[in-house]
């Protein structure tokens, strides 16, 4: 199965550049303002069934409070790329030793209607990394076989009304978390590179 992923994913030597590939839609939210660069990490718990590295955000926070997330944020002046970035926050977030990440590749560039141009970097994980929450940021982590995303069944999709405009949207539901919003489509990404979606 990470074969197969490793397949689909954009190689760490070619970092995609953006714009989005949802930027026609945020265009119409957003206009042509400059998006703020962020990354995340798809981290893949290696194992038998590999597993899919999720949070749960801090319900006190300003945006996003209580959603399920991947681990990242903006990137600092002082990160070298979108690797960096996505390492330097997980490690921050849920105390990932960077050590225990090897990054595999990229999926494609997601824009964020809270004006943010993700990177989402995809990286095995080692099957003993500790994964501590830093409680100001994030309440919970926990883990989905990556072989529930690739199930057709378990991808929803619905239509919400967002500032005047029909959306149309994915989400997964998975053990009493509900997954949906940018995390759901950087998943749908990855279910579509793989020719899965």
């Amino acid at each position: 199965m990470i074969d197969e992923l490793q397949r689909a994913l954009i190689p760490l030597s070619e970092p995609p550049p953006g714009p989005g590939w949802n930027h026609a839609s945020m265009a119409d939210l957003l206009g042509d303002v400059p998006r703020k660069p962020a990354s995340v990490l798809v981290g893949l718990r290696e194992g038998v069934q590999p597993r899919v590295i999720l949070t749960v955000r801090n319900g006190q926070l300003n945006a996003h409070a209580g959603q399920v997330a991947f681990p990242g944020g903006a990137r600092d002046d002082a990160d070298h790329d979108a690797v960096t970035t996505a390492l330097r926050e997980s490690e921050e977030e849920i105390g990932l030793d960077r050590r225990l990440a090897s990054p595999l590749g990229f999926l494609d560039v997601f824009e964020t209607v809270s004006g943010f141009q993700i990177t989402p970097v995809v990286a095995r994980v080692d099957a003993d990394a500790r994964l501590r929450p830093s409680p100001d940021e994030v309440d919970e982590v926990f883990e989905v076989p990556l072989a529930f995303f690739l199930e057709p069944a378990n991808l929803r999709h619905y239509v919400m009304d967002y500032r005047g405009h029909r959306r149309e949207m994915v989400e997964f539901l998975h053990g009493g978390h509900r997954i949906w919003g940018a995390t759901a489509a950087m998943l749908l990404n990855l279910l579509q590179r793989m020719g899965r979606a």
